[in-house]
Order: C-alpha cells, then sequence, then structure tokens
C-alpha cells in the first residue's frame, strides 16, 4: 500500500435550485454518509476534479499536503445551516483509504454559500475569515435584496455551473484589503434648492446629510473594502448632492449597480435622479512624463492612458483648459479598451510650469465617469556654466603658446542625449579642438602668434558653447578671450642733456596701441619719482605716442626716464637718461641796482647773486651797452655774488644805458638776468647822494629787497625818490621772508613731476603760513599779489576731492578776501587790474580740476567761502541743487535741469563754490554795486557752450532797485575781467532776485540806488514822444504823396520833398526799430544776439540815413544859395544825393559790424546798440553825426547871413522886422530838419551833467518826426495850398482846364495807387512831366524863388 498522506479540506457549498424540497425533520445522515462516500470515492473524486479543473493540485513526490475544494450541492435550503452545524461539530482528524492510499482529513472549513438568483445565477457569500481571491475583484455584482436591513451579509452575482474561485482564507491580497481610495461622487435631487442647505448646521442640512448617507451606506457597503460613504456638500442646481466614498477599486459595474439601489433606501420625497450619478475616479489614469528632467526649450510630451474606451478628453494647467496652439499640441488614440492622450507642449518655459490635469469622461451604466490624473512638472532653466567667464591670452608668450588655455562648459547633470558645438567670433580668428564628456564640452585653444598682429592686440574674441539636450532645449555660453602681445617699446628724446630753464621733450612709441594707459617715471638713484604733470603729457592712440614736454627743466627733471605702456596685465617700457645741467633761472638772478642813476667818470658797483646751491662753475660777464665784462664770484651767505664796477666815461651828454649780467654754463647755453637801468648824471646835478646811490632832484632809485637780519634777498624791490636832497621811500613791494619761501615753493611744485602728489602738503604749509602773515598781507598789496600768483599757479594742478586738500585751498583765499585787506585790495587793484579776477579764475579752476574720491564730492565751509558738488554717475542724473548760506543770512541757491545734466558724460563734476566778501573786491561801476552773494559754478566735461542754470539770490539791501543779473567775464577789459550781463535775465521778487542764465561761470547781482522816478520820467519822454513821433512820420508821407505833384514843379523843390520824405522814411523805421528794441530791455525780456544783433545795426542804418539825408538837403540849400548861376540837373542832383544818404550810412554800418563782430564786442551788454566801452562801436555813429550837425550849424549861418545881407537901397523898419522874420523861421524850419538837436547829446555825455540836458535831449530827438511834419511839411504855404486844393474839387476841376499846355504822364508804377506813389516819391519820380517847356527856359524863374522853396 502506499504510504499515508494527509490531505487539507476546504468546503464550498453550493446550493442548487432543485424543484423538490424536503422536510426539516429528515434524517440526513445517510446523505451525508453518501455525499462524503461518494466525494471521497476514488471515482467519483477523479470525476469532480476533471468537471471543475481545478479541484485538486498534484506535485511530485513526496506530496505532504494537499487543499481539496469539494462543492457540494443539494436542493433544499433548509438543510444549509444543519450542514454547517454538522461540519463544524465533525471529528478529526479523519484517516481513510482510498485507492490503497492512506488519507488523513485534518481540517474542514466551510467557505463559500450560494444561493439560487433566478435562472442560472445565485448569490454567493464568503463565511467569516473567508474572502473572495482578488482575481475576481472586479467581477463581483452585488445580488439585489429585497430586504432594507443593513446588516445582512454582502454577496454577489454568479453564474451557474460556478467556474470561478471560491473564497479563500483571507488575507492582505484578498479583495478588499488594499489601501481604499477615495470617489469623488455626485447626484441630483429632482427638488428646489434650500439656502439652508449652504448652513452645515441648519436642522435641514443635517437631515439631508443623515437620510442621504445612510442610503448611500446601505448601496456601497457591499463595494470591495467598504469603508464610509460621507456627504460632502449641497450645491444648487435643483440640487446636487456631493458625497465620497471611501472603499477599494471597483468596477464601473460595481458602482453602477450600487448606485441602481441608492432609491431603494431613500425615501420618495428626495426624488433621487436614477440617471444623474457622476463618479470622479483618480487612481486608474496612467499618467507619465517624457523626459524626466525638464529644462527650458524642451518639447515635453504628457500621456495620459485609462483602461476604458472614451473619446472626450480635456487637458488643464492648473484651471485653465488647454487647447491646441503653436505651444501645445493634443493627440488622442482610442484602441482596445484603453484610451491614450498625448499633450506636446513645444519648446517649454518656466511659465509652462505647475499642475497639468488630463480627464477623460464617459458615460456608461446611467453613470458618467471622470477619470482624472494630475502631475506636477518642474521646468528648470539649462544652467551652462564656463570653467572661465573672461581671460586674457598673451599671443606671443612662449609659455602660453606651450600650455594653451581649456575652455569648457558643463551643466549641472548627467543627460545622455546632451550634444554640444563651439563656435568663434571675433577680429582674431584662433581656433582649437573640441571634446566632449558625459556633461562637458571642452575646447583647447591653438596659441599662433601670427594670428595675433600688434595692430590687434586686446582684440576680444567670443567663444560660444552651445549645449542641447535630445528633446530640444539648448543653452550657449560666451567666454570671452581677450588677446594681448607684449609690445615693442621705443623712446627717444630731443636731447640727452638740456640746461635749466631750457625746454626739452621725450618721446615714447608702442606697436601696440590700444593700450590701456601710459606712465612716466624719473628714477634718480634710489628715488623713483611718478611724474603727474597731465598738462606736459600728450598721448595718442593711432599711432601709439606719448610725448613727455617739459617747458622748464630744474634739478627735478634729472634722472633716468621710464616709459611704462600698460594693457591689462603687460607692461612694456623703455627708458632713456636726462641730464639736466645747472643754469639759474632768469627769476632768480638778483640784480642790484635795479635802476639808478651814475656819475660820469665814478665807479659804480653792478651786482649779480644767485643761490649758492649749486655745483656748477659758471662763466659770468657783465654786458654794458654791447661791452662784456668777466667777473669771478664770491660767496656772500647763502648767495653767490658776481661784482662789477662800472666807470662811464663818455660824458658828452646825459644818457640811459642798460646792462644785464650773462651766465654761461660748462654745455655753453647761457641765461640773461633783467636789465639793469643806469641813468648818466652830471655832478652839478646830484642832488641825493648817500649809501644807496647818488641822483638829481625827483629821480628815481630801485633796489632790490636785501633782508638785513638774515643777510638774504626776497622777491619785489623798493623804489626810492629823491626829494629835498634825502631818499624817500616811494613804495616798498618787497615780500616777507615767509611769502617769498612759499613763492619759490609753488614755483618748484608746478614745475615738479611730482606735483599731484605734493599738493596736498604744500597747501597745508600754504594756509598755516598765510594764517600767520595775515598782519603782514593786510598792510602789504604785494605780500597779497603774491598770495594770489601761489593760489594761480597751483589752481592748475589736478587735486583729489579731499575734504582737507579743499579747506586748505579755500582757507587761503579767505584769510586774503578778509575785511582787514580791504585797503590792501584797493592799492593792489590800482596797479593791477586783473589781481581780483586772477584769484576768482584761481577758484574755479581749482574746482574744474577737482577729482572725485569714491565718486563724491564732500561739501566744505572754510571762513566766508562755501563748497558743494556732485559727480554725474550712471545712476545720478538728478536735478542739481544746491543751497548756500553766509554768516550774514544771505543765501543762494543753484538749480540745474535734469535735462542739462544727462548732456554731461559719466564722472563729470559739478562744483559751485560761494564767496560772502570777494565780489566786493571785484571793480565795478558806479553806481552799481554787488547786492547778494557771489556763488561759481564750474562743470568738467562741458561738451556744450550753452548750458541752462538758474539762481536765487537774497537782495542784501532791499532799498537797491534796477537788479541785474551779471556773470564776471574774464575777457573784458582787456582780459582784467569785468561784470556782463549777456545771457542772464532777472526776475526780481520783493526779497529776492532770480537769475536764469545759458552759460557757467561766477554770477552775482548789481543793483544801483533808487533813481527810478527819474529813469521812468525820462523813459515816458522817450516812449510817447516816439509814438507821438512814428505817428507824425506816417502823416508827413502821407500828405507828401498826395501833394506830390503839386509841390514839385521845379528842381529845388523837388529835391528839398525828396530829401524830406527820405528822412521822414529812415527816421520813421529806425524809431520802430528802437521802440521795439527798448520796450523789450526795459521789460527784462531775453532777446538772442541774433536778433539784437540785425537790430542793432538797423539803428545804426536808418539812423545815420537821417543825417545823411539832412545833409543831403543842407547842402542842396548851400548849392542854391552859393552856386546862382550854376545849373545842376535833377538826376545828377537826386544821385547824389541817394548816395549819399543811404550808400554812405550804409558803407559805415558794414564795416563797423564787420570790425567789431568777430570780436563779440558790437553790442552793449543788454542793450541792442552800439559798444562803448569795449570796442568804441558807437563812434561809428557820433562822429559822422557831429560832423553833419557841425557841416549843417555852417549852412544855417550862411544862410543867416545871406538872408541879413543887405539889398540896394536902404531897408524900412518893415523889412528889417520881415527879415529877423525869415531868420527865425529859418531856424525853426532848419534845427529840427539838420539835426541840431542832437547837439544836446554832447551834453549827455559829460559826467555829472545837468539831468535838464537829458530831459531836452530825450525830448527833442523824440519828438524830431512830430518837428518835421509841422515844420517841412504843414508850414508849407505850397502844401497847404495843394491840400485845400485837394478838399475843393471845383476849383481842382477849374484850374485842371485852364492847364490845356500841361499833358500828364502817369508812370508805370504810379497808377493812381497811393502806395504805389509813395514809393516812385520816395525814388524821385514826380507823376508828372512837363513837356511843353523844357528846364533850362525856367532856370531864372528857379533861382528866384529857392529860398522860399527851401525855406517854406
Amino acid at each position: 500500500m502506499p504510504s499515508p498522506i494527509t490531505a487539507g479540506l476546504h468546503c464550498l457549498f453550493l446550493l442548487v435550485t432543485a424543484c423538490c424540497q424536503t422536510s426539516q425533520d429528515s434524517n440526513f445522515n445517510p446523505f451525508i454518509q453518501y455525499v462524503i462516500d461518494s466525494a471521497l470515492g476514488e471515482e467519483s473524486f477523479q470525476s469532480e476534479m476533471q468537471r471543475q479543473k481545478r479541484n485538486m493540485l498534484f506535485f511530485d513526490l513526496p506530496p505532504v499536503e494537499y487543499t481539496v475544494d469539494i462543492e457540494v450541492s443539494f436542493m433544499d435550503s433548509s438543510f444549509l445551516e444543519p450542514i454547517k452545524d454538522y461540519f463544524k461539530n465533525f471529528t478529526l482528524p479523519l484517516s481513510t483509504n482510498i485507492s490503497d492510499v492512506e488519507m488523513t482529513v485534518s481540517n474542514i472549513n466551510i467557505t463559500t454559500v450560494c444561493l439560487p438568483s433566478g435562472e442560472n445565477n445565485s448569490c454567493c457569500s464568503c463565511e467569516n475569515g473567508y474572502a473572495w481571491p482578488s482575481v475576481v475583484c472586479g467581477d463581483l455584482i452585488t445580488c439585489p435584496s429585497d430586504s432594507l436591513a443593513l446588516d445582512l451579509p454582502c454577496s454577489y452575482m454568479m453564474e451557474m455551473p460556478f467556474y470561478r474561485p471560491y473564497c479563500e482564507p483571507q488575507t492582505e491580497d484578498s479583495c478588499g484589503m488594499e489601501e481604499p481610495i477615495v470617489m469623488n461622487m455626485s447626484v441630483r435631487l429632482n427638488t428646489d434648492f434650500l439656502d439652508d442647505l449652504s448652513n452645515s448646521s441648519s436642522e435641514f442640512y443635517k437631515k439631508y446629510k443623515t437620510d442621504l448617507e445612510k442610503a448611500f451606506h446601505a448601496s456601497y457597503r457591499c463595494l470591495p473594502g467598504f469603508v464610509s460613504a460621507t456627504v460632502t456638500g449641497f450645491m444648487p442646481g435643483s440640487v446636487f448632492v456631493n458625497y465620497e466614498v471611501k472603499a477599494g477599486a471597483a468596477s464601473f459595474a460595481q458602482i453602477a449597480s450600487a448606485n441602481k439601489i441608492v432609491p431603494q433606501f431613500l425615501d420618495a420625497f428626495y426624488q433621487l435622479n436614477r440617471s444623474t450619478f457622476t463618479t470622479e475616479i483618480t487612481n486608474q489614469t496612467n499618467f507619465t512624463v517624457s523626459p524626466g528632467d525638464i529644462f527650458e526649450g524642451d518639447t515635453v510630451r504628457l500621456i495620459c492612458e485609462i483602461n476604458s474606451t472614451s473619446e472626450n478628453v480635456t487637458w488643464y494647467h492648473f484651471d485653465r483648459i488647454i487647447t491646441t496652439s503653436f505651444h501645445y499640441s493634443i493627440e488622442r488614440k482610442v484602441s482596445r479598451g484603453t484610451s491614450r492622450s498625448i499633450l506636446k507642449i513645444v519648446n517649454i518655459t518656466m511659465k509652462d510650469s505647475g499642475s497639468y490635469r488630463c480627464t477623460f469622461t464617459m458615460s456608461k451604466h446611467l453613470t458618467t465617469w471622470i477619470f482624472k490624473a494630475t502631475q506636477i512638472i518642474d521646468v528648470s532653466p539649462l544652467y551652462v556654466t564656463s570653467n572661465l567667464n573672461d581671460i586674457s591670452v598673451t599671443c606671443n608668450s612662449p609659455e602660453m603658446q606651450t600650455n594653451s588655455p581649456l575652455l569648457s562648459c558643463c551643466i549641472d547633470r548627467h543627460l545622455p542625449s546632451l550634444t554640444g558645438d563651439w563656435k568663434v567670433n571675433g577680429a582674431i580668428n584662433i581656433t582649437g579642438v573640441p571634446s566632449f564628456t558625459e556633461n562637458c564640452t571642452e575646447y583647447r585653444l591653438n596659441i599662433d602668434e601670427s594670428l595675433c598682429p600688434p595692430e590687434k592686440s586686446g582684440t576680444v574674441t567670443t567663444y560660444t558653447c552651445k549645449l542641447q539636450t535630445g528633446y530640444g532645449a539648448r543653452r550657449s555660453q560666451n567666454i570671452s578671450v581677450m588677446y594681448l602681445r607684449t609690445a615693442h617699446v621705443t623712446i627717444s628724446s630731443s636731447t640727452n642733456s638740456v640746461s635749466e630753464g631750457h625746454l626739452f621733450s621725450l618721446k615714447c612709441e608702442s606697436d601696440v596701441s590700444n593700450y590701456d594707459s601710459i606712465s612716466w617715471k624719473i628714477q634718480s638713484g634710489n628715488n623713483t619719482k611718478t611724474v603727474g604733470c597731465d598738462t606736459c603729457i600728450k598721448n595718442s592712440k593711432f599711432p601709439a605716442t606719448s610725448v613727455l614736454t617739459v617747458e622748464t627743466a630744474t634739478q627735478d627733471w634729472n634722472g633716468t626716464y621710464i616709459c611704462t605702456f600698460s594693457q591689462k596685465y603687460l607692461k612694456s617700457s623703455a627708458n632713456v637718461t636726462i641730464e639736466v645741467i645747472s643754469l639759474p633761472l632768469k627769476k632768480n638772478i638778483l640784480i642790484d641796482p635795479i635802476e639808478a642813476s651814475v656819475q660820469c667818470k665814478v665807479q659804480q658797483t653792478l651786482k649779480c647773486c644767485i643761490s649758492a646751491n649749486t655745483m656748477e662753475n659758471y662763466t659770468v660777464t657783465f654786458v654794458v651797452q654791447q661791452n662784456e665784462f668777466l667777473v669771478g664770484k664770491k660767496k656772500n651767505g647763502s648767495l653767490f655774488c658776481y661784482v662789477y664796477n662800472y666807470t662811464e666815461k663818455d660824458c658828452s651828454k646825459e644818457q640811459e644805458l642798460k646792462a644785464y649780467c650773462k651766465f654761461i654754463n660748462h654745455v655753453k647755453q647761457e641765461v640773461k638776468s633783467e636789465d639793469i637801468t643806469l641813468h648818466l648824471i652830471f655832478a652839478q646835478e646830484i642832488s641825493c647822494s648817500s649809501s644807496l646811490g647818488i641822483g638829481k632832484e625827483g629821480a628815481i632809485l630801485i633796489k632790490p629787497c636785501h633782508n638785513k637780519s638774515t643777510d638774504s634777498f626776497t622777491r619785489g624791490n623798493k623804489i626810492y625818490k629823491c626829494s629835498s636832497r634825502r631818499w624817500k621811500t616811494e613804495r616798498d613791494d618787497c615780500l616777507s621772508v615767509s611769502i617769498n619761501n612759499l613763492l619759490t615753493s609753488a614755483e618748484s611744485l608746478v614745475k615738479s613731476p611730482e606735483a599731484k602728489a605734493n599738493l596736498p602738503n604744500y597747501l597745508a604749509e600754504l594756509k598755516e603760513k598765510t594764517r600767520l602773515e595775515q598782519n603782514t598781507i593786510s598792510c602789504s598789496p604785494a605780500n597779497l599779489g603774491a598770495i594770489v600768483s601761489i593760489l594761480n599757479m597751483v589752481s592748475s594742478i589736478p587735486a583729489d576731492a579731499e575734504e582737507v586738500t579743499i579747506e586748505n585751498f579755500l582757507s587761503t583765499v579767505g584769510y586774503i578776501v578778509a575785511d582787514s585787506t580791504a585797503e590792501a585790495w584797493v592799492d593792489l587793484n590800482k596797479a593791477e587790474n586783473s589781481t581780483s579776477s586772477l584769484l576768482l579764475d584761481s577758484v574755479e579752476k581749482f574746482s574744474l580740476h577737482l577729482q572725485p574720491v569714491n565718486n563724491t564730492i564732500p561739501p566744505v565751509f572754510a571762513n566766508t567761502l562755501h563748497l558743494q558738488g556732485t559727480v554725474v554717475t550712471e545712476n545720478n542724473y538728478r536735478n542739481y541743487n544746491m543751497n548756500f548760506s553766509s554768516t550774514e543770512n544771505l543765501t543762494v541757491s543753484v538749480f540745474i535741469g535734469e535735462s542739462e545734466i544727462q548732456t554731461l558724460t559719466q564722472n563729470s563734476t559739478i562744483v559751485s563754490v560761494m564767496y560772502s566778501t570777494l565780489a566786493h573786491f571785484l571793480p565795478r561801476n558806479e553806481p552799481e554795486r554787488v547786492n547778494g552773494l557771489l556763488i561759481t559754478t564750474t562743470v568738467s566735461n562741458n561738451r556744450s557752450h550753452k548750458f541752462n542754470i538758474n539762481m536765487t539770490f537774497t537782495k542784501k539791501d532791499s532799498s537797491l532797485k534796477m537788479a541785474q543779473c551779471v556773470f564776471w567775464n574774464f575777457t573784458l577789459n582787456n582780459r582784467g575781467g569785468g561784470w556782463d550781463t549777456r545771457g542772464c535775465i532777472a526776475t526780481e521778487a520783493e526779497d529776492y532776485v532770480i537769475c536764469s542764465c545759458n552759460h557757467l561761470t561766477s554770477f552775482s547781482i548789481l543793483m544801483s540806488p533808487d533813481k527810478s522816478s527819474q529813469i521812468i520820467f525820462e523813459n515816458y519822454i522817450t516812449y510817447i514822444g516816439l509814438v507821438i513821433s512814428i505817428l507824425s512820420l506816417v502823416v508827413c508821407i502821407i500828405i507828401e504823396s498826395l501833394v506830390w505833384k503839386y509841390v514839385t514843379n521845379n528842381t529845388t523843390s523837388y529835391m528839398r520833398h525828396v530829401c524830406i520824405l527820405n528822412i521822414a522814411t529812415s527816421l520813421l523805421i529806425a524809431d520802430i526799430w528802437f521802440l521795439v528794441t527798448a520796450s523789450i530791455n526795459d521789460k527784462n525780456q531775453q532777446m538772442s544776439k541774433g536778433i539784437c544783433f540785425v537790430a542793432t545795426f538797423f539803428i545804426h542804418l536808418f539812423y545815420l540815413c537821417v543825417f545823411f539825408w539832412m545833409l543831403s538837403l543842407g547842402l542842396i540849400l548851400f548849392y542854391r544859395l552859393i552856386f546862382l548861376l550854376h545849373n545842376t540837373s535833377k538826376t545828377t542832383q537826386k544821385a547824389v544825393a541817394f548816395c549819399l544818404g543811404y550808400g554812405c550810412p550804409f558803407v559805415i554800418a558794414v564795416i563797423t559790424i564787420a570790425v567789431t563782430l568777430p570780436k563779440n564786442n558790437y553790442t552793449r551788454r543788454g542793450v541792442c546798440w552800439l559798444n562803448w566801452k569795449d570796442s568804441k562801436a558807437l563812434l561809428a555813429f557820433v562822429i559822422p553825426a557831429l560832423i553833419i550837425v557841425a557841416i549843417n550849424l555852417f549852412i544855417t549861418a550862411v544862410v543867416i547871413i545871406k538872408i541879413l545881407r543887405p539889398t540896394i537901397g536902404d531897408r524900412s523898419n518893415r523889412q528889417e522886422k520881415n527879415s529877423l522874420f525869415q531868420i527865425g523861421k529859418s531856424v525853426a524850419i532848419l534845427t529840427p530838419l539838420l539835426g541840431l538837436t542832437w547837439g544836446f547829446g554832447l551834453a549827455t555825455i559829460i559826467k555829472n551833467s545837468h539831468r535838464a540836458f537829458h530831459i531836452l535831449f530825450a525830448l527833442f530827438n523824440a519828438l524830431q518826426g512830430l518837428f518835421i511834419l509841422v515844420f517841412g511839411s504843414l508850414w508849407d504855404k505850397k502844401i497847404q495850398e495843394a491840400l485845400l486844393k485837394r478838399n475843393s474839387m471845383s476849383k481842382w476841376s477849374s484850374q485842371q482846364t485852364k492847364s490845356t499846355s500841361l499833358i500828364l504822364v502817369t508812370p508805370m508804377f504810379a497808377m493812381s495807387y497811393p502806395f504805389s506813389r509813395t514809393f516812385n516819391n520816395l525814388c524821385g519820380k514826380t507823376g508828372k512831366y512837363r513837356v511843353s517847356s523844357s528846364e533850362s527856359s525856367s532856370s531864372s524863374s528857379e533861382n528866384t524863388s529857392k529860398s522860399y522853396s527851401l525855406l517854406n
């Protein structure tokens, strides 16, 4: 017999529907025994295994245990519970023998119970401790139940015969044991939505929630792995119920089956709509993204796939629906129970990062199914880093050619699909060898010197590495390589040795033009000095040269010169040695005497001294009257002195002798001292004789400044005058020792190669010594002038804008403009008008040359000066607005608009300096005075001459009027400087004045004592008179045009009226120009220079025309009175008159503007009239006017004499009275016509002349047009008669009929038009010609009436 086998038995009871039934009290023991016997029988066992094809498991020997599923079917359901009890009480183990095989049954359990449910269907359920296997989980459909009990076991529909697995012991892999998922579901109730459903605390809400949750729990409890069903809320639209079902993974059929039975557990009141169930499923969508690492520029594919067929799919980026575009494309695929949607994003960007959701929607089993899946997409920039950013490579470096640079670009992660490429862009095309690693691309340069010529040194070549992923993202990185070449530098000099005081230059050249900087150094022994003289070094790029020019060589310039061209880190140098040979400077040679008197045949000691601080042995000669005398040296304290005793032997006459000493060094270069002036006098003339010298009365003796206490000399001289047989000090211009040393140091400093470096220390010394010498300076114009000269010299040296440096300079200025120096300034300005102007210019130059430190100009207060400034940088283009105040509570503000500042280059400086007292020492014209602070504003790197600036000054004295905004013009008064108003407009208020100017320099305000009432009165006279004059001239011209043909019937009358008409026209034009420009100036409105020049030219021209036409009129009168028998044709007279009346004025006016305009002194400052102070252009008007007035005075005297001259026979009293009347009438007519009233102008130019002359001059000349109308036109009897004739038309007509011998010929230009007739009359056309008689035939009648014609 085979060995016994132990078997485990699982029992499955299937209750099969039958048509017969058995009673409960039947005896089942025989049946069960039969079943077991039958089941365990070999034949029946094998047949059952074959039927189900899965009841027995066979193993290779030796098997130890078998599990056998046995299906027990019976017809009567009442047997179910007894069978269960039977097997529970079955005695085990049970041994049996089947086919000679011993078998032991160790365990019998009931796993599955099925009850019939319709034809071929059963409702099956698992017993406790058993569960359906996971392979059938998706096919379990809940059986319909007639009972509403919630605690019934869940049974599922199974087809019969039963071919599925039975229930198995419950494990983690059993159906419903996986992690539950949450299904978001909703359904609609066909009821009205009430507001209480929005309030979760309302009773209505709670009732709905409770009832619905019970129904949902009962319906979905049999879903695999069911946990709970919870209502989450209600929404309007009828009533939408949102709820969550938490269960295991369920199939469509399972959920649809559960949805169907929901109404069974819900009251009909809720009117649940069976077809409105919606289920969101979030775990059954396969969402993949390609590639895994996403970079900007990639093409990304998002794939969603479900195991259902759905054509309706929607993609979302966050909550925005994605539609097809150039950026997005959507592809759908449905096949064999699966649906796939692909979203392709082309050239993805960082903005495309975020949440993406795909949603499949389908309707099945009266339920809307929504499959959702979400993925978060992170888009990263493709960062490319290079091992080098900007590098420099020396092309002609052997080391660089051997070990050439390696360029590389990398990303921060390994990408299998990464590729790389290199591109070269630049004037120097040096290429390399590329290579590639897993996340880097490399490029090894091949340095070739031939590809890098000197002229291209400094050229940048850009190497671009491009990295690209396999999905389209690409990034590039530039690496800039500057190719440099070590320069070849040469240096040459104008000489290898130079004497002190002489000029020499050095020229340094490089084959590399693109240098960064050039430096010069002087090495002398162990000392190396950097040349900081910006003005003596001139650099150029093409060709690359640097020229160092030393105007005045000193011992500081002795040594080896090293010229260095720097380009990045490369420095290339050349050197040359210059020997500076000692030779005294001309101004450092002391002469004694400077000017003296000598007696014939008496020795006069001449002395020249230099500093003993020299090793050179000079050859020194004295030269007197071209005769040379060699002399030797003698040490005198700190000086070497050379003395010669000169004796003049030529005593024939008094004469002036010139002498000087000449120093020659060993290289034969020489320097001459200043001249010594010797006055030869005779013995009997000697009045003064002392140790100082001899001289006659009134003679001048000039001696150098000798300090006896120190036995030294200083700059300056002493002037003595022989008076009363004694030498008396006339003027002492000697400098103090301290200031003399400062001056000498300043001269050395500005000539030193280290001027900039040594400037701060010198300014500190200057400030301190000036403070100590204030008392000396206050009483010595010479010392004051020396300090100004020092400041002027050092102001040309660029200074770093350190606060202490600025304070030292400004403090020195403050010391010398203190109130205590006022008297010294008065004396100094008498001798040199430019000294105060020079001081102002020095401060301007100092502020202009300030060099910012850390892009700042610190504000500095120093005595009476205040400096503020700013630096224009890339981020600082704001308005420039600075406020200043003085100790006297005077203020000034400076404003420069942003638009002006934007015209400046970067690192430009704007510096303003306020002065409280300096303005009082500047020359001015009385009675004008400075009535505010003085402000200087300078701008470096200003490319435009026009620069708008606004300043607001508070008035020092409010009683002063007539404010003028002025600037200090350094070019005026022979470059001595003066106040100028050009380019500035003043706007005056009660306590302040606003100045708007279009240029930069030093500004202030000038005001005068209140004489406004006088000026206003004279202005009223001028304006009213001019208006009357203009109107009168217009009337005069109209009258002349109306009566022209009636008053020009003879040559004399004709020429008289031609002159009057042109006088009136010229005066009319001149008055109009004058009135317009004067009104603009009085209103302080700015007029452009061009318009002002034009106005001045025409005013000058037409006023001259008035005078020359007056001269023409006078000459015609003179001609007719003197040359009685001579007759000149009308054409000739007219030609001469027009040439004189317009030709001469035009020539004078053109010459005037041509001479003065280039020098910018054609017009006055602030007034459109000829300049007087600078160019004397006014003489071009005054001289012709005065000459014409003089000529006309002479002609007037001739007229009076001719009238008074007695005729044949004695004159009666009546004739005497008539002659007197004619004289008075002639004077009354000729005075305005011939311009005699301009004679009052002579009185007005006299200083402090009486005001009456000004009023008379303004009155008579303003009313000149009225005088011409009255005395030239209206007082003329012929004009009166002609006007009366025009008013009497009948008389006019009768006279026209009587003139049968006259033929009227109308000129083509007349045509009866008044303006055309006026033009013709002005040009001398009469409008009527006499053709019946010649002009010569009527000459006698013209001569008899010539006086009348001219005087009437």
